[in-house]
């Protein structure tokens, strides 16, 4: 019969995992990601990123304005006077982007800022006749091809598309991030460390 410090090792043994490695094993969320998913995200965010850079300095050539200016201008054209704040809401631009916008937009002569008489403090925005002339004149700020293929979806279908790339901007925590940047010719490009600045 074992003696009482041979029961009491041998009830320490019971109460241990066999593997002791397997119990300070690092946990792991599963599943994991195949590596191959991690690439086909990472290509089509480049390929989205790409391609919007390359409609945006098309849209500009053509309409001398960039895309985010057109967007805004769009929504004054439909909405008729606003404020900036709501300008922003509408167009999902963060305020102090929309400040920009609206300064470059008057510079050329497309939108004219004017003081409430009841309410001193609220500025109002509207669009001047050049800017409804831009509008009626400028394509899409959704790329073309795009829009086109859009229309022809189910209006579910358009709202599931929609709702796919918020959830991708909400795993990137990008919620805060201003998308206007991206929409500017060369603005993130130009800001980045020479060794940076590759075409690929």
């Amino acid at each position: 019969m074992p003696s009482s410090s041979n029961w009491k090792k041998i009830n320490e043994n019971l109460e241990q995992p066999e593997d002791k490695a397997e119990m300070n094993r690092p946990m792991r969320l599963d599943p994991l990601i195949p590596d191959n998913v991690e690439l086909r995200v990472l290509s089509a965010i480049r390929k989205i990123i790409r391609a919007v850079d390359l409609y945006s300095r098309e849209l500009k050539s053509k309409s001398r304005v960039t895309t985010p200016q057109l967007i805004c201008l769009m929504a004054i054209v439909k909405s008729g006077p606003m404020t900036a704040t709501t300008i922003s809401r509408e167009v999902f631009l963060s305020p102090s982007t929309i400040v920009g916008i609206l300064d470059r937009l008057e510079q050329k002569g497309l939108v004219s800022r004017e003081r409430s008489e009841r309410d001193r403090r609220i500025v109002t925005v509207t669009a001047t006749s050049s800017g409804f002339d831009l509008v009626a004149q400028s394509p899409s700020p959704l790329q073309e091809s795009l829009k086109t293929r859009l229309q022809i979806l189910p209006t579910e279908e358009q709202e599931r598309i929609a709702e796919s790339l918020e959830h991708v901007v909400a795993l990137m925590e990008a919620h805060d991030i201003d998308g206007a940047p991206i929409l500017e010719i060369g603005s993130i490009v130009n800001k980045l460390p020479v060794e940076d600045k590759e075409p690929n």
